[in-house]
């Protein structure tokens, strides 16, 4: 049986992240996005929060909270519902700290995972985007070569990687061993390189940047999951699910914004969500909200299950892709000449939308 009741823990979340996003992520949103800059004490704000921390092992100074895929993506719904850009600033770290608590070896965990159980903001990011207008996930360029039984050289190049700019640690993603590794890199790795900030069209806030990789040699004790290596396509499936989080936020967002507008704003002496025009394009823009939350829990579901959620998330992340762009774009429509002038979020939230849809190229399985 599918149910799609929230538990009351679930609830609890929601509400208290509603919350935050409401009083402390909106009314930093649009100061964020016009000075293209985080504000620092949202971050260590976001941090007190323990929204990481909590869901790491006791052993490493976490919580020791069981994770839930489920209750992480309606944590994120509501969040993005706040600003998908602070949004994705605030649980960067969630993708590094995650991947190495599921799947890194005790070792790995005992050496990364302390520093996200601090009282302070800690930066480390999943590098996985590649430069290119066409970048498949499952056809890498990045390259890990053995050498010998030392360790792996590391070559190639990874795009749109969050907060880049501070980050102590990256999950660098690449072929390897005729299939796909992950590898821990620190920033001051010989041969690694971080480009200036990147210069993006939505989610102006979040710094971004390229990482070049020039033979960038690390230790066998990098590769995530020693030895044995780590199921990247587990990784992957996870950071889909939440990116179609966040756009289902985003869309949410939009929809609950163009609402009240069509109910206040009047033309010809009638309020314009009375035209059929736009009551239609309001309804469709519900309907579509809520189909791409229910991909999302049944992804999110079977991640929780331990089931492979390749399919799901695929279905997810692409449907949210496609129509939180529409959404965004409706809203726009909605509000007229108003939809593009920087005293409506609407804009904005249209700029995030088209750039989160394209961040992985082809959407490729």
């Amino acid at each position: 049986m599918i149910s799609f009741k929230a538990t009351d823990e679930q609830d609890v979340v929601r509400d208290a992240m509603h919350e935050f996003a409401e009083q402390v992520l909106r009314p930093r949103a649009r100061e964020a996005d016009e000075a293209s800059q985080l504000p620092e004490e949202l971050l260590a704000q976001s941090w007190e929060l323990g929204l990481v921390s909590t869901q790491l092992p006791e052993s490493v100074g976490g919580g020791g909270e069981a994770r839930s895929p489920i209750t992480n993506a309606i944590l994120l719904e509501e969040l993005a519902w706040g600003d998908a850009t602070l949004a994705l600033a605030v649980l960067a770290p969630a993708a590094f700290a995650f991947a190495i608590a599921d799947q890194g070896s005790e070792e790995q965990r005992r050496a990364w995972l302390p520093a996200f159980c601090g009282g302070s903001f800690h930066a480390a990011s999943l590098a996985f985007v590649e430069p290119g207008p066409l970048f498949d996930p499952a056809l890498l360029r990045t390259l890990a070569e053995p050498k010998g039984d030392s360790g792996f050289v590391l070559s190639g190049a990874k795009s749109f990687v969050p907060l880049a700019d501070r980050a102590s640690h990256f999950l660098v993603v690449a072929r390897s061993h005729g299939g796909r590794d992950a590898f821990v890199v620190p920033r001051d790795a010989e041969g690694l390189r971080v480009s200036e900030p990147e210069k993006n069209l939505g989610l102006r806030a979040l710094p971004t940047a390229t990482l070049h990789l020039e033979r960038v040699e690390v230790p066998a004790a990098a590769r995530l999951g020693g030895a044995a290596g780590c199921d990247v396509q587990r990784i992957v499936d996870a950071a889909r699910t939440a990116l179609a989080a966040v756009q289902v936020g985003l869309s949410r967002a939009v929809l609950e914004y163009a609402v009240p507008y069509a109910r206040e704003r009047r033309a010809f002496d009638q309020a314009i969500g009375q035209k059929q025009a736009i009551a239609f394009r309001l309804a469709d823009m519900h309907i579509e909200t809520e189909a791409q939350r229910w991909l999302v829990w049944k992804a999110a579901s079977q991640l929780e299950q331990g089931l492979s959620a390749t399919r799901a998330a695929h279905h997810a992340r692409l449907y949210a892709a496609q129509q939180s762009m529409w959404i965004a774009d409706q809203g726009v429509q909605v509000l007229g000449g108003h939809g593009f002038i920087r005293e409506h979020p609407v804009e904005k939230w249209y700029r995030n939308a088209r750039t989160l849809g394209v961040l992985e190229g082809t959407l490729s399985v």
